[in-house]
C-alpha cells in the first residue's frame, strides 16, 4: 500500500504539470481569459509541490542548520511569488487579504485537516507543548503588531499617507526583527527543541551507510528543481494575476475572499498534503511545527517584506488591514493557542478548527468589502 501512495504523490504532480504548457497555449493562442485564469491556476498547484519537495530534500541533505534556514527562505516561497507579483500589478487589496488568508489557512485549515486525519487513525496524538507555545507566542505578537496599524488608524481617523507609511514601516522593521530572532531561537540557541528534524526523512549518514552518499550528488539537482520551479511559479503567477480580478469579478467573489480564501488554498496545495502525510505516521511534532511554522513566516517575515518592495517598486502596501481581517486572524491565533496548548490532539479537535475556518470563510465570502 505504501509503495502505490508513494508512486501516486509522484506521479500526481507530474501529470499536472501538463497545465503548465496548456496556460502557455492559452495565453499566447488567446483561448479567454477563463481559460488563462484555470489552467495557470491548475499550473501552480503542481510547482507549489515540486517546490515543496525541493525544500524538503536540500534540507534534508544538508541538515538541521542550514536546511532549517532553507525551510525559512523557501517554506512559503509560492505565496511569496505570488503576492510579489499581484503587488507588482497593483493588486495591493488582494495582496493584504492573501496574507491574511495563508495566515487563517496555517492555523485552522492546515492544523485542522493534520488533527482530523490524524486522529481517525489514532486515538490521541501528542505533541512537544514548547512548540505550541513558542509558535503561538510568537503568533500572538505578530498579530498585535500587524492589528497596531489599523486600531491606530481606525481610532484616530489618521488620513495622513505619509503617517500611515511611517506606522506601517516602524512595525514591519519589528517583525523582521522579531522573526531573526525565532531563527536564532530555533536554529542556535533552543535547537534541541526542533530535533525532531525538518522533514519526515533522516539525513544521510555518509560514514555509516556509502550507499547514502548518492544522496548528496542529487542536491545539485534538487537545487535545479528549486530554482526552476520558483521561475515557473512566477510566470504562472503572472498569468494568474493578470486575469483573477476580471474573472473573480465574473464569478461574484470579491477582491477580499479571494485574496483571503481562493489564492491560499491554490499556493498551499503541498502544504495540505504534507501535514496529512505526517499526522497519518503519527509525526505531530513535525506536523504542529510545519503549520504553525508557516503562518509565522507569513506574519514575521513575508508581510513585512511585502511592506518594503512595495514602497520600493512604486506600489505602496501598508499594513491598514480590514478590521474584520486582523479580527479574524485574532480569533485564529486565539483558537489555535487554545486547541493545541495541552501537547495532545484528536480528531475532534481537528473539527473544531476546520468548522472555525469555514465560518470564516462564509463570512469572508458576504463581507462586501
Amino acid at each position: 500500500m505504501s509503495s502505490h501512495l508513494v508512486k501516486a504523490k509522484t506521479l500526481i504532480p507530474l501529470v499536472l504539470l501538463v497545465f503548465v504548457p496548456l496556460s502557455i497555449a492559452a495565453n499566447f493562442l488567446h483561448w479567454g481569459s477563463s481559460s488563462v485564469f484555470v489552467t495557470s491556476a491548475l499550473a501552480i498547484i503542481p510547482l507549489s509541490i515540486w517546490l515543496s519537495t525541493a525544500t524538503e530534500k536540500i534540507a534534508v541533505v544538508t541538515g538541521p542548520s542550514v536546511g532549517g534556514l532553507v525551510n525559512a527562505i523557501f517554506g512559503n516561497a509560492t505565496e511569496l511569488v505570488i503576492a510579489l507579483v499581484a503587488l507588482n500589478a497593483g493588486l495591493v487589496d488582494i495582496v493584504q487579504a492573501s496574507i491574511t488568508g495563508t495566515i487563517l489557512s496555517d492555523l485552522l485549515l492546515l492544523l485542522g485537516l493534520a488533527m482530523l486525519t490524524g486522529g481517525l487513525r489514532f486515538k490521541e496524538q501528542e505533541f512537544k507543548p514548547i512548540l505550541a507555545k513558542v509558535n503561538g507566542s510568537s503568533m500572538t505578537l505578530a498579530v498585535i503588531a500587524i492589528g497596531l496599524p489599523t486600531l491606530v488608524i481606525s481610532t484616530s481617523n489618521i488620513l495622513d499617507v505619509v503617517a500611515i507609511r511611517n506606522i506601517s514601516i516602524a512595525t514591519a522593521s519589528v517583525l523582521i526583527i522579531v522573526y531573526g530572532l525565532t531563527l536564532i531561537f530555533s536554529l542556535g540557541t533552543h535547537s534541541y527543541l526542533y530535533e525532531m528534524g525538518l522533514a519526515d526523512e533522516d539525513p544521510p549518514d555518509v560514514s555509516a551507510n556509502p550507499a547514502q552518499a548518492s544522496n548528496r550528488s542529487k542536491l545539485y539537482f534538487w537545487i535545479v528543481v528549486l530554482l526552476a520551479s520558483t521561475i515557473a511559479v512566477a510566470f504562472e503567477s503572472d498569468l494568474f494575476v493578470g486575469v483573477v480580478e476580471p474573472e473573480t469579478a465574473r464569478l461574484g467573489l470579491t477582491p477580499l475572499f479571494t485574496g483571503v480564501i481562493l489564492i491560499p488554498f491554490i499556493s498551499d496545495i503541498a502544504g495540505y498534503v504534507t501535514v496529512i502525510r505526517l499526522a497519518t505516521k503519527n509525526q505531530m511534532d513535525l506536523t504542529v511545527s510545519a503549520a504553525t511554522g508557516d503562518s509565522l513566516l507569513v506574519a514575521l517575515f513575508v508581510a513585512p517584506v511585502l511592506v518594503f518592495i512595495g514602497f520600493m517598486i512604486g506600489q505602496p502596501m501598508d499594513l491598514n488591514f480590514n478590521p474584520f481581517e486582523v479580527a479574524a486572524m485574532a480569533i485564529a491565533v486565539a483558537v489555535t493557542n487554545l486547541i493545541s496548548s495541552g501537547g495532545r490532539s484528536n480528531w475532534l479537535d481537528g473539527a473544531l478548527l476546520l468548522a472555525t475556518y469555514l465560518i470564516l470563510g462564509v463570512a469572508f465570502y458576504y463581507h462586501p468589502v
